[in-house]
C-alpha cells in the first residue's frame, strides 16, 4: 500500500492544473478502496493500445496517461527512424479521435508531445471514423497513427490506439517496444507549446478533405460487381452519436441509395451517449430508437454503427413486418454468401480466394467458404490479427486473393484499402446485397434459411460476465486455471471431447490424441462436445469479463437454437 499511497500523493501534488482530476483525488483521500483501484497498476498498454475508465490515477484515461504514451511512441519512433532521418524524410504520425469525452484534448495534446519531439504530425480536423486513419496512415506514408476511441464501450471509458505504417493495428513487437520507452517517461513532463501555434508552424498540419474523399471512393471501389442497381430500399441509419455521420450518409448517397433516414436524437456527436448509454450496435437496446423509426417509415433495414464507426449492427424487416436483428455471426455469413455469389457470377472471384477470419467466429463461414473453392485463415481474436494476414499477402503480391475478413463482433472488411474493419464500406455492403436479394423475392432472414438448408444450421450465443476492479481480475484469473486443470468432462447428454488450450499451443481430445495449434500464445480455451456443440472462454481484452462463445447446430434453426439453449444450461450448471 505504501507504493500505492506514494503514487496518490504524487498526483495529488501534480493535477492542479486539471482541475476535475484534482478535485477527483481529494474526494477520494482516505477511501483505501478507491485509491487502490486508481493506482494499484497502470493501465495496460497492448497490442490496441490502452483503454479505460476515464479519471484520475495511473489505472485511468487521462491527459497524464495518454501524454506518457505519446512520449513513449515519439521515443520509439525517434529510434527506429534514423535511417528516415539521415534521408531527411521525419517520422510522422496521423491522429484521428471520435465523440467522447476528452477525445479532442488527448488527440490536440498527443499531436502537442509529438510535434515538439521532432514528429510530424497530420490530424483530421473534425471526428472521423477508425478505418478512415487507417486509410490516412498508408495514404500519407506515416510511420504511425494514432485514434483516439473505446470504440462500442460505454461513456465511462475512453481508450488511445496506435497503428503501425501498414495502417494496421500494432504487433506485439512494436507495442513492447513503446511501452518499454513509456515506463522511461514521466506523467506530468512538459507538454509543450500550444495546439494553435505548433499549427501556425506547420509542425502540425491538417489531413485534408481530400484523403477523407479518396477514403470513401476506394472504400466503396472493394465491393464485389453490381447488376444494374435500381435503389429502391428504404433505410434507416444511426451513427450512434459518433464518427459514423462523417462518411456513411456520403457513400451510401455516391452509390446512389437516396432514401436513407438519420435517427434524429443520435445523428450529432455526443459523448454522454444519453440516447443509448452503451453504444455496443449488437445490443438491442443501442438499436431502440432506430428500430422505433424503422417501424413507423416500414423501413426495409436498419444501420448502425458504433460511436468509431468500425463496427455495424443490422436490423432486417421480414415478411410479417417485424424486425430480426442479426448477430455478427450472421451478418456475417450472408455477406460472405453474397460476395463469394456475385465475384463468382461476375467472373472476379481470384483462383484461390481467402477469407479470414477470428477463432471465436461460427464455423459456418468455412463450410461456405470451402464450397466456393476458398481458403480459411483462422487467426487469434481481434481485427488486428486479419489486418496482419492482409499485410503478409500482400508482401508476398498475393493481397489480390483476399475476399472478405470478418469476427463475430460486428467487424467486416471487404478489400485491402485499409488494415482495419470498417463500418462505412459494410454499411454500402449490407444494402448492396440487400438489394441484390431482394431483386430475387428474398430478405436476409430468407437468405439465412437457405444457407442452413445449404450448409447446416448453427447458431451461435455470446455471453459477458463482468468482474470489476482488482478483485474482479483475480477471479477472472482464477476461473481460467480453474477450467484448465478441471475442464467439465461431462454434461447432462453430452461427453466432452476436445480442448482446445490457446496458451499452451494444443488440442487434446479424449481419446488421448494431441494436435498443435499454430498460433501465438493467446488467454483462450475451447471445449467441444459430443452432439457438436463448444463453447470458448477468454477475457475480454477491452473490458472487464469474461466472454462465453456458444455454439449448437441442428437440422433446423428451431433445433439449432433449443439445443444452445440446452447447452449454455448444462454448462453454466456444470461450472457452477
Amino acid at each position: 500500500m505504501d507504493q500505492i499511497y506514494s503514487a496518490y500523493d504524487l498526483w495529488l501534488s501534480n493535477t492542479q492544473s486539471m482541475p476535475e482530476l484534482h478535485n477527483e483525488l481529494l474526494e477520494i483521500s482516505g477511501d483505501e478502496a478507491a485509491i487502490t483501484d486508481r493506482f494499484y497498476t497502470d493501465l495496460e498498454f497492448g497490442t490496441g493500445g490502452l483503454r479505460g475508465v476515464l479519471g484520475a490515477g495511473t489505472n485511468r484515461m487521462n491527459v497524464f496517461t495518454v501524454g506518457r504514451c505519446a512520449r513513449g511512441l515519439a521515443a520509439h519512433l525517434r529510434r527506429r527512424a534514423i535511417p528516415q532521418l539521415l534521408s531527411g524524410k521525419p517520422a510522422s504520425v496521423a491522429i484521428a479521435y471520435d465523440s467522447r469525452h476528452g477525445s479532442e484534448l488527448f488527440a490536440k495534446t498527443s499531436a502537442r508531445i509529438l510535434a515538439e519531439a521532432g514528429v510530424s504530425v497530420w490530424i483530421f480536423r473534425h471526428i472521423m471514423p477508425t478505418p478512415a486513419l487507417s486509410y490516412a496512415v498508408r495514404k500519407l506514408g506515416c510511420s504511425a497513427g494514432i485514434v483516439v476511441t473505446a470504440s462500442h464501450n460505454p461513456a465511462a471509458y475512453n481508450g488511445f490506439k496506435v497503428y503501425g505504417s501498414d495502417g494496421g493495428q500494432l504487433t506485439p513487437e512494436d507495442a513492447s517496444a513503446i511501452y518499454k520507452q513509456m515506463q522511461k517517461c514521466d506523467y506530468f513532463a512538459p507538454v509543450g507549446r500550444p495546439f494553435e501555434e505548433l499549427l501556425d508552424a506547420g509542425l502540425i498540419k491538417y489531413i485534408d478533405d481530400s484523403v477523407t474523399d479518396a477514403f470513401i471512393a476506394d472504400a466503396a471501389a472493394q465491393l464485389p460487381p453490381e447488376e444494374e442497381p435500381r435503389r429502391a430500399l428504404k433505410i434507416v441509419y444511426t451513427p450512434l452519436c459518433g464518427t459514423g455521420i462523417m462518411c456513411v450518409p456520403q457513400i451510401l448517397a455516391g452509390a446512389g441509395f437516396e432514401n436513407v433516414t438519420v435517427v434524429p436524437e443520435q445523428s450529432e456527436p455526443d459523448g454522454d451517449f444519453e440516447s443509448c448509454p452503451y453504444p455496443n450496435p449488437e445490443l438491442p437496446q443501442a438499436l431502440e430508437l432506430g428500430l422505433a423509426l424503422s417501424e413507423k417509415l416500414a423501413a426495409d433495414l436498419l444501420l448502425a454503427t458504433d460511436p468509431d464507426c468500425d463496427r455495424v449492427g443490422v436490423a432486417v424487416r421480414q415478411r410479417d413486418g417485424s424486425y430480426r436483428l442479426l448477430n455478427g455471426n450472421e451478418l456475417g455469413v450472408v455477406l460472405l454468401y453474397y460476395i463469394l455469389t456475385r465475384r463468382r457470377d461476375a467472373g472476379t472471384l481470384p483462383q484461390s480466394p481467402i477469407v479470414i477470419k477470428t477463432i471465436v467466429t461460427t464455423d459456418l463461414a468455412d463450410r461456405i467458404a470451402r464450397d466456393f473453392g476458398a481458403e480459411v485463415i483462422d487467426v487469434l481474436t481481434g481485427f488486428k490479427y486479419i489486418g496482419e494476414q492482409l499485410t503478409l499477402l500482400e508482401r508476398d503480391g498475393e493481397l489480390d486473393r483476399y475476399v472478405f475478413g470478418f469476427e463475430e463482433s460486428c467487424g467486416y472488411l471487404c478489400g485491402g484499402y485499409v488494415r482495419d474493419k470498417d463500418g462505412v464500406s459494410t454499411s454500402l455492403l449490407v444494402c448492396q446485397a440487400a438489394e441484390y436479394f431482394a431483386a430475387r423475392g428474398y430478405t436476409f432472414s430468407d437468405m439465412l434459411e437457405e444457407i442452413g438448408q445449404k450448409y447446416g444450421f448453427t447458431e451461435t450465443r455470446l455471453v459477458n460476465v463482468r468482474y470489476e476492479g482488482a478483485a474482479g481480475a483475480s477471479k477472472m484469473r482464477d476461473i481460467m486455471k480453474m477450467l484448465r486443470e478441471g475442464p467439465p468432462k461431462s454434461i447432462p447428454g453430452r461427453e466432452l471431447v476436445a480442448v482446445e488450450d490457446y496458451k499452451n499451443g494444443d488440442t487434446k481430445y479424449i481419446d488421448g490424441g494431441k494436435r498443435e495449434i499454430k498460433l501465438p500464445p493467446s488467454d483462450v480455451i475451447k471445449f467441444t462436445y459430443s452432439d457438436g456443440c463448444s463453447v470458448i472462454v477468454r477475457p475480454s481484452g477491452t473490458e472487464p469479463q469474461l466472454k462465453l462463445y456458444y455454439a449448437a447446430g441442428g437440422t433446423t434453426r428451431e433445433q439449432a437454437l433449443a439445443e444452445l439453449d440446452s447447452f449454455i444450461g448444462t454448462f453454466e450448471e456444470a461450472v457452477g
